[in-house]
């Protein structure tokens, strides 16, 4: 008599050989071991520990505090609860308290130049400041200001001589370095917080237009805004500007606005008191996995529009082009170009190497001015109160993300005590029709706007697809 066989006691010993057989075949791992650690040390003398004061001491001497007050206008002031009980919600007089910033800076001459953010000092009526170890209160100037990389320069008269920060030098850089944050948070007094350079030249962040950043974990707190980074020799090597948080606190992840940048931008400031940068006449982006295919470089600042009568455009710069270097300096993304030509002053001649159907090939150009040659711009704000406008372009279209199907007049600035802000309307939107007349351009708004003259009338406005109705003078 016959008996079935074990089925899977068969499959079970297959089973077990294969796993013996990839374990008899299988390599051995080799790890790079670190060595042992054998002992662990102290200063030889117990008397001696180890500090980074004395250098740091140097670099707070460096620092100041900056107070700002700023008085709202008239159409920003608001009714006080006291009269609203008696009166109603909306009526009664209005009463004006005076807003105060806090902020930090840094001496960068003896004879009292002080870098600091623009936004610390932005809309500033009045700006004073305390240097460390001094009680006496110094009012301050505005010498220039430069939102577009956050950076402003004022002044103060003193007798004395000041002490002046030590100024590094980007290239000098090196992620572990130890750095210290020097500034005045929350308004508690000078303090300073330690950490490292986490990483070096974030230009994507989104904080400003024109970003070159340290980012650090050293500490940077509200307060600290336009204070110091140094290195462990005291030694500046940049400016504290933002921190990225959900929270409010300091989550370790903290942006300083690179030296090499707040040279270039406070000597030109102190010089001529605003900032001339240079213009390429490109629309520019990344390369994604899909585009990398199609060029021998992985790297670099693809054209995607060129502007007309723009430099590019005269050199022959085409839509395709893939940017690689400016004057022999290596790019490698969009926002690398968009710094490093706006480095250069207008009329500078640069060296433009980029990638054409897989060759490399090399365009000498004359930038022109970025403030004359990147957008038309309308600053008689009698044209419509309060809003800066420009006539829809290559550039624009690109930077706002506007289709080209959609016509109108870009507003570029909206200023935020008229009338315009607190009827909604804010920078990016387009002015594409006035009572029943489509304004497709700048001069066409100037035509149908004489008509009502200082009337109020209804504008149509178009904001990312939705359109909205307002009345403006």
């Amino acid at each position: 008599m016959f008996s079935e066989p074990n089925l899977f006691g068969i499959h079970k010993s297959i089973f077990l050989s294969t796993i013996l057989i990839l374990n008899l075949s299988a390599s051995p791992i080799t790890f790079n071991d670190a060595a042992e650690i054998t002992q662990r040390t102290m200063p030889a003398n117990k008397q001696i520990i180890l500090s980074y004061h004395t250098a740091i001491q140097e670099a707070t001497k460096s620092i100041v505090y900056i107070w700002t007050t700023h008085t709202p206008s008239k159409e920003m002031q608001q009714m006080h609860p006291f009269f609203e009980q008696f009166f109603g919600q909306g009526r009664g007089p209005l009463y004006s308290e005076p807003r105060q910033g806090l902020g930090s800076g840094v001496i960068i001459t003896d004879d009292g130049y002080i870098v600091t953010n623009n936004h610390v000092i932005e809309n500033a009526d009045e700006i004073t400041v305390q240097i460390d170890g001094d009680t006496a209160a110094y009012r301050a100037d505005v010498i220039g200001k430069d939102p577009k990389s956050d950076l402003a320069v004022i002044k103060i008269n003193v007798e004395k001589k000041l002490s002046p920060i030590l100024m590094g030098h980007s290239n000098n850089l090196e992620i572990g370095d130890v750095v210290f944050a020097i500034g005045n948070p929350f308004g508690v007094g000078q303090s300073v917080t330690q950490g490292i350079i986490s990483a070096q030249h974030k230009d994507s962040v989104g904080i400003n237009e024109y970003e070159n950043f340290i980012q650090t974990d050293a500490s940077i707190n509200p307060g600290n805004s336009g204070g110091a980074l140094v290195d462990s020799r005291g030694a500046l090597i940049g400016i504290n500007s933002a921190i990225m948080t959900r929270s409010g606190g300091n989550i370790g992840i903290g942006f300083a606005i690179e030296v090499n940048m707040v040279r270039n931008i406070t000597k030109q400031l102190i010089e001529y008191g605003t900032i001339s940068r240079g213009y390429l006449g490109v629309s520019i982006a990344d390369l994604n996995k899909e585009l990398r295919k199609l060029y021998k470089n992985s790297k670099g600042a693809m054209v995607i529009m060129v502007s007309p009568d723009s430099p590019a455009e005269k050199a022959g710069l085409q839509r395709g082009d893939l940017i690689t270097k400016v004057n022999k300096k290596r790019i490698d993304s969009a926002a690398a170009l968009k710094n490093s030509i706006g480095q250069y002053k207008p009329g500078s001649t640069v060296a433009i190497t980029f990638e054409r159907d897989r060759k490399s090939q090399i365009v000498t150009l004359k930038l022109d001015d970025l403030n004359k040659g990147a957008i038309d711009t309308q600053t008689d704000e009698a044209l419509l109160e309060g809003l800066q406008l420009s006539n829809l372009d290559a550039k624009t279209r690109y930077n706002y993300r506007i289709p080209d199907d959609i016509e109108g007049v870009l507003i570029t600035e909206v200023d935020v005590e008229s009338e315009a802000y607190y009827q909604n309307i804010r920078r990016g939107d387009i002015i594409m029709q006035v009572e029943k007349s489509l304004t497709p351009d700048l001069s066409t708004l100037k035509k149908v706007l004489k008509k009502y003259k200082n009337d109020y009338k209804r504008v149509y406005i178009n904001r990312r697809g939705h359109i909205y109705v307002t009345a403006l003078k």
